[in-house]
């Protein structure tokens, strides 16, 4: 695991302020992935109940986005912090967006939990909403830990598990088709299953945003733009 060393100050109120930052963030992030959790179950049970719990929980989220934002710029302003601790504050109001973003996604695979309880007994697409599900929930627990140890390494696997959620959901995308195509009668409900599938691809995407902020953070790479293999490398000779 990686140790990233935070600039220790003159100031216990500054060095509070950046760990109260970190851990809201992570309060926030608990959040959301509750959300995602029962956004997912919700699909898989057909329980509208627990949809619209993730769809009222959304609320909640957009707080705590707008809280965080203010108080990472009240220490933006006051502090001007520099290194380290600047890059906390930064990779801090990076992921704001991208767990608020994650959030907005959870409450669309909700929407659609609700439309396909609705839609009857047909589960087509069932299985590929499970297993992609799954891989997004693992991602997001991945993903909140490797930023609460500042892991670069572990971000990093979560970045290469994003790959693998790319390449299966397209390989849905194509199977899905085919069978709308074989059957018309079952376009608008593969339709909804295909707009659950898309909003947990975002889900995955966004959660490897969070883990490429981690790897910033600790290690000062911008990866965002190399592939895999380079970014592994160059964490290494670090």
């Amino acid at each position: 695991m990686d140790k990233l060393h935070l600039d220790r100050h003159i100031s216990r109120q500054f060095n509070a302020e950046l760990e109260m930052l970190r851990t809201q963030l992570l309060e926030m992030g608990g959040l959301v992935e509750q959300q995602v959790a029962d956004a997912v179950s919700a699909i898989e049970t057909g329980d509208i109940a627990l949809a619209e719990k993730v769809i009222d929980t959304e609320e909640k989220v957009d707080d705590f986005e707008i809280e965080l934002d203010e108080q990472a710029t009240l220490v933006l302003a006051r502090r001007q912090p520099a290194a380290s601790d600047l890059r906390l504050v930064l990779a801090v109001t990076k992921a704001i967006r991208d767990l608020e973003r994650i959030g907005d996604e959870a409450q669309k695979v909700a929407k659609m939990a609700i439309a396909l309880a609705d839609g009857g007994a047909n589960r087509r697409g069932a299985s590929e909403l499970r297993h992609i599900g799954a891989s997004v929930q693992a991602m997001m627990t991945q993903g909140l830990d490797a930023f609460a140890r500042f892991d670069a390494e572990a971000a990093l696997k979560v970045v290469e598990a994003d790959e693998s959620v790319d390449r299966e959901y397209k390989t849905a995308i194509r199977e899905l088709v085919t069978y709308m195509m074989e059957d018309p009668r079952e376009i608008s409900r593969v339709m909804n299953v295909l707009w659950a599938l898309r909003a947990l691809e975002r889900i995955g995407d966004h959660v490897r945003n969070v883990c490429e902020h981690v790897i910033y953070l600790v290690r000062g790479l911008d990866i965002r733009h190399i592939s895999l293999d380079e970014a592994e490398a160059k964490i290494k000779q670090k």
